[in-house]
């Protein structure tokens, strides 16, 4: 992430001859929401942007290049603090590609403790409704066993 200091310069109209961007513009490039955009500003994903006259945000094209980049980061279930790290190391010319690939690696561990959990959770509720008639009567073992469970887990505390 870059050290620009945040600081008005422009009018619109002279930043886009600049080749500068609105954040609306920034937002159909990048597929992001401009809410999105102003979000990872807020938490220093990306440095505050020049501004115009008017206070409006332009971007460069670094600016773009990151922000797709955080995306593809986010569409890959990067955490925020995962994606703070990768675009630091993407920025970082002298990087050692093990240290990305450690992270991706740790990163598919994660996931592949959530699928398990998940898995579970999903076999356990299709016992579950396997179990349970569906039909007019009251009893439910699918609500049994949730009741169960909470009771179990509040005897232990």
């Amino acid at each position: 992430m870059t050290n620009r200091a945040h600081k008005t310069t422009l009018e619109l109209a002279d930043a886009h001859a600049k080749g500068l961007h609105s954040i609306g513009e920034a937002a159909k490039l990048t597929g992001l929401t401009a809410k999105m955009i102003r979000h990872y500003e807020s938490l220093g994903l990306i440095t505050p942007t020049d501004r115009t006259y008017a206070n409006y945000r332009v971007y460069q094209t670094r600016d773009i290049h990151l922000l797709s980049f955080i995306k593809s980061a986010r569409d890959l279930g990067f955490s925020m603090k995962q994606i703070a790290i990768l675009a630091s190391l993407w920025q970082d010319s002298a990087r050692s590609s093990a240290e990305v690939k450690k992270l991706a690696l740790e990163h598919i561990q994660e996931m592949d403790e959530r699928i398990y959990s998940l898995q579970q959770m999903r076999k356990a509720l299709h016992d579950l409704a396997g179990r349970c008639h569906g039909d007019e009567r009251p009893d439910c073992p699918i609500l049994d066993a949730m009741a169960c469970h909470h009771s179990h887990n509040t005897d232990q505390t």
